[in-house]
């Protein structure tokens, strides 16, 4: 049961306030103006909110309205500084605990926490938990406690942290202190943990929308995935800054080296990279542009580059919470973006291995099972992939006319003689056998294997043979994620047949498969063309470009990322507005009272000196 608290009128116009003045925006967007008053008032909430939505507003406000310092639990080290950073550029008062400071940098934010000099403290759940942590927080005001990147909590999630399980302490030591659990992605089961795991039994829980209309979701037949990944960049996005995700560190390196041949700037990052030239990566992607990000999935939580301009995946991602939150790093700031993968039958193959050989207990490995099924299905669906998508999460959705199902709808087809075909021949090489054997006995192939194993005499050899691979393993492939077949690592990844064969194979059963279609080539297209600022004239685009390169050279002055400064959105209405004073300039969305101080006078002059 949740709890319904309320806010005085003085705490919502100063909440208000500083959204005007500090962030420089005239209003909420969606629940965050419920979620905000809600939290002020001493509630505790559990936010779904997608990337890109808005949620550390969510409990940046509450703290600068309530008394005392915010104290926010991040598992993302690596991106502390930048948040910090982002705060101090609107006039907020933060810093952050973690294991990179020495204890003398360490000791100075202590005394900063106790003496109230704090407005928000970013700290780690591994610091957090360490009794001096908790002494010092017992020692001083808090007012609120933000639970970022809630889903961590999650053991059967896709980024799940031990120790997040212990922060449940908060609760218990900190009855008063109103807590906010934030995620971009959590399905129900999921949802549940949270909220058992951090004693969230009376909060109120804010769901928004899991939709991302601005992503253009987008899922290839893998043939040669490298090439087709280049043959993607260089038609649609030449000059943008992207995100590249493998599965394996050797992959990573391979693709990032590959990309850099062709002209592509890529950078590499995955865990076995030495730490320095990790961490070097990351601060380069978020603080240059035109960059692309070739990495496993260590790379990405938390990273709040606005203008990633697409996600591509060469690898298949073991759940469709894990292929979300990774598609939703691009388009943060509302811009048109693309989520494009490659998958193909060996990716089924690798990640059924990968479940097999884990070292997971038998009920983890059924979840895990259970979530790649999901995957699979997405991969293969017959109707629209956000559809799809939103229904995983419980959401109902229509057809969006912005993914490759609704764009270019697949012809489907009655399939069931050609799944019989294959479900027979699985069946008559004794279910013993790997997919490559089994098509080349379909097809007729006559390989040494077959003739070791006398498989050319079976009544099912060459019956597929008015059908080349490529069309059996796309059969193959929507054959599995029907849950006809299922692959068996335990024998040599042998084809298996389930229960849900038998009417299939009885003529009992009708299923629906998708027309097979040879991979083709992306017809070139201007990057500029699709992301450019549509929506202004010549001259203002001007005004647009010149303003990119102030914000540039301002960013490297200040050692932050460019989005720190501005947001392309923020300068795209400077750019139409043409400002010719503070008070002009002080409208503007993104602009709040420490910018205008810090760069309006700068801005004028440029807007200036590009009328004259």
């Amino acid at each position: 049961m949740s709890v319904t608290v309320s806010t005085s009128q003085e705490q919502q116009a100063r909440a208000l306030h500083i959204l005007e003045t500090v962030f420089g925006y005239s209003s909420f967007r969606g629940q965050q103006d419920e979620i905000v008053h809600h939290v002020i008032g001493g509630g505790d909430a559990l936010v779904l909110m997608p990337t890109g939505g808005g949620k550390s507003l969510c409990y940046q406000i509450p703290a600068l309205v309530r008394d005392g310092v915010g104290v926010v639990v991040s598992p993302l080290i690596a991106l502390m500084q930048d948040q910090v950073d982002a705060l101090a550029e609107v006039g907020v008062r933060a810093a952050f605990l973690n294991s990179t400071q020495t204890f003398d940098e360490a000791m100075q934010i202590e005394r900063r926490v106790r003496s109230g000099d704090l407005d928000v403290l970013y700290v780690a759940p591994e610091r957090l938990m360490t009794p001096r942590c908790l002494d010092l927080l017992e020692a001083a005001h808090i007012s609120v406690f933000a639970i970022d990147e809630a889903h961590c909590v999650a053991q059967w999630g896709h980024d799940f942290r031990p120790e997040y399980i212990k922060l449940s302490v908060l609760h218990e030591r900190f009855p008063h202190v109103p807590r906010i659990a934030l995620t971009a992605t959590a399905d129900q089961q999921t949802r549940e943990e949270i909220i058992h795991r951090l004693q969230l039994e009376d909060a109120r829980q804010f769901v928004s929308s899991f939709d991302r209309p601005n992503i253009r979701y987008q899922i290839v037949e893998k043939a040669n995935g490298r090439k087709q990944l280049l043959d993607f960049i260089e038609s649609e996005h030449q000059d943008d800054a992207g995100v590249v995700y493998c599965l394996s560190r050797k992959k990573v390196d391979e693709t990032a080296e590959f990309l850099r041949q062709h002209g592509i700037n890529a950078l590499a990052y995955h865990a076995g990279m030495d730490y320095a030239k990790r961490t070097a990566n990351q601060a380069r992607f978020l603080r240059e542009e035109k960059i692309v990000m070739v990495a496993t999935i260590a790379f990405g939580m938390g990273i709040d580059k606005p203008d990633v301009r697409f996600v591509a995946h060469l690898d298949l991602p073991k759940s469709i919470e894990g292929y979300y939150q990774e598609t939703g790093r691009g388009g943060r700031d509302g811009l048109p973006a693309n989520a494009w993968m490659a998958y193909g039958l060996q990716d089924v193959v690798q990640q059924r291995r990968m479940i097999a050989e884990s070292d997971a207990d038998d009920t983890f490995k059924r979840v895990l099972g259970i979530k790649l099924d999901a995957m699979l299905g997405l991969c293969e669906t017959l109707h629209c992939r956000r559809m799809h998508l939103l229904a995983y999460f419980g959401q109902q959705g229509q057809p969006c006319g912005n993914c490759d199902i609704c764009l270019t709808p697949p012809v489907s087809f009655d399939g069931t003689v050609l799944a019989q075909k294959l479900l027979s021949t699985v069946y008559r090489v004794e279910q013993r056998f790997a997919p490559g054997h089994v098509l080349d006995v379909l097809r007729g192939i006559d390989s040494d294997k077959v003739k070791q194993w006398r498989h050319e005499q079976l009544s099912v050899f060459g019956i597929g043979s008015d059908h080349g691979e490529a069309e059996w393993r796309a059969v193959l492939r929507q054959v599995i994620a029907l849950g006809l077949l299922t692959v068996d690592h335990e024998n040599y990844s042998a084809l298996k047949l389930t229960e849900a064969a038998r009417p299939v194979l009885r003529g009992e059963h009708k299923i629906q498969l998708r027309q097979y279609q040879k991979p083709v080539k992306p017809k070139r297209t201007s990057s500029k063309s699709n992301y450019v600022e549509t929506d202004l004239s010549g001259a203002e685009q001007a005004i647009f470009e010149k303003l990119r390169w102030w914000r540039m050279e301002t960013a490297r002055k200040h050692n932050v990322p460019a989005y720190v400064i501005f947001h392309d959105a923020t300068m795209r209405e400077i750019a139409k507005a043409r400002p010719a004073s503070l008070d002009d300039l002080r409208g503007v969305t993104g602009v709040g009272e420490k910018k205008l101080d810090t760069y309006g006078a700068e801005i004028i002059a440029l807007i200036q000196e590009f009328s004259q």
